[in-house]
């Protein structure tokens, strides 16, 4: 395992990072739901490949996933980098509608009030004293930014959290935050979308990143598992799944993705790695500051992700990777 500071906080993270939102189940991952002793197991497996960074949110399953967490970590909570969000929450208590499932209507709130209360719901579902990263789980134009980093700076000083970053955000909101009046340590870490599908944002990311030394943590690198190799296309979800609700879904993205499996199948016997970690190691390759989160369910996951740390793929490796599925690349994809 490799390890890396998170941007400019004390936090030294493994690059790769647990992440959750699957854990959550409810009709987003329709498929399986989990309970406290397959988190146990997952953690365990995290351990023993020397994963310490875990992400989660007050969302993912309205509470289930923190909850399992909170479960999953008793007794050993010192071994791992826990990182939740904040801005979305069910409580009905203001800020703008963001969406309805489950029965829950879930709104985007990110005043000072909202913060506080939603770092302290986190912190009682999962028993724990302090959180060591939280996320602003979607940036929101309608309250001022200096108010939203004044209560995030307010919890640091306080011992809440140890740091915090942003999401579903623009380097636009990342100069925004770093220009903040109250400003002392300063935005740790973006978690945005990026994968070899849909690159652009990810890379006019980086250059602010870079600026400031702010850790870029990708998600969706496998594209919630179409990446996986050929088997996973004939797959089929639930209209209320988010597999259901990608382009790659699509029959007519179906040929593309398939050409690219072939194109990728001598890289893979070469390298003796799954299309998976090939995928991985090309995210990896694309910025130096790179966190990558991967939606880990089972054990044989953790192990089978670590192993793209070991790769080294050449310039021309990486051209071919991302020339293979140039032609159905999306600019702008918003899960």
């Amino acid at each position: 395992m490799q390890y890396k500071k998170l941007g400019n906080s004390e936090l030294i993270v493994s690059q790769i990072a647990l992440g959750t939102w699957g854990l959550g189940g409810g009709s987003v991952w329709s498929d399986k739901d989990s309970t406290a002793a397959e988190a146990e197991r997952l953690l365990d497996a995290c351990r023993e490949q020397g994963i310490n960074y875990i992400d989660t949110a007050p969302v993912y399953g309205t509470g289930e996933s923190e909850e399992l967490l909170g479960a999953a970590l008793r007794g050993r909570r010192h071994d791992f980098i826990l990182q939740s969000k904040c801005s979305l929450n069910w409580r009905g208590e203001g800020g703008n509608f963001h969406y309805s499932r489950d029965g829950y209507t879930v709104n985007n709130d990110t005043r000072p009030e909202a913060i506080r209360r939603d770092v302290e719901d986190s912190l009682r579902r999962m028993k724990t004293d302090y959180l060591d990263s939280v996320i602003v789980h979607y940036v929101c134009k309608s309250f001022p930014v200096a108010d939203t980093v004044g209560a995030l700076e307010d919890l640091l000083r306080a011992g809440k959290i140890r740091a915090y970053g942003l999401s579903n955000s623009q380097p636009a909101d990342l100069e925004e935050y770093q220009s903040a009046p109250d400003r002392a340590q300063g935005v740790a870490v973006v978690q945005e979308f990026f994968s070899v599908l849909s690159p652009f944002h990810g890379r006019s990311y980086f250059p602010v990143c870079e600026k400031y030394n702010t850790t870029f943590q990708t998600y969706g690198v496998l594209e919630e598992g179409f990446l996986t190799g050929p088997a996973f296309l004939e797959r089929s979800f639930a209209k209320t799944d988010i597999r259901s609700r990608i382009p790659w879904v699509g029959a007519e993205y179906h040929a593309g993705l398939r050409r690219a499996f072939e194109a990728w199948k001598p890289l893979c016997e070469a390298h003796g790695c799954s299309y998976a970690q090939l995928v991985e190691a090309w995210a990896l390759a694309q910025f130096p500051n790179m966190s990558l989160l991967v939606g880990m369910r089972k054990p044989a996951n953790v192990a089978d992700t670590v192993r793209s740390l070991e790769l080294r793929l050449s310039p021309e490796e990486l051209a071919l990777i991302e020339d293979s599925v140039k032609a159905i690349q999306v600019e702008v994809l918003d899960k």
